[in-house]
């Protein structure tokens, strides 16, 4: 059963087919103030959706997470904050159920 979509097709330039989640970890007060200790964060941060004309995508408020547990949870809200729907592949569907 095709999946439902809410709005035409339309045209898309190389680099902008693909929607871009960015998770981005604070580093403050790691190392002396004006360095940075290399490759060293913080468990916590931001996520951000990343602008996409073509899907219609503008930046959004970002989403902060306090821990790695919350990331997953932050990651949705700003799916849904920018209307996004994800469909199942097929590996997931051995395990998901739609209601009909």
């Amino acid at each position: 059963m095709p999946a439902k979509r809410n709005a035409a097709a339309r045209e898309a330039r190389w680099g902008q087919k693909m929607i871009e989640v960015k998770v981005r970890f604070w580093t403050d007060n790691l190392a002396p103030k004006g360095k940075v200790d290399p490759k060293n964060a913080w468990s916590a941060g931001v996520v951000r959706v990343a602008r996409n004309d073509p899907h219609g995508i503008a930046p959004a408020r970002p989403i902060p997470f306090n821990s790695l547990l919350d990331l997953g949870a932050a990651i949705e809200k700003a799916l849904i904050a920018n209307g996004i729907v994800l469909h199942a592949n097929r590996k997931m569907r051995k395990y998901i159920a739609t209601k009909a």
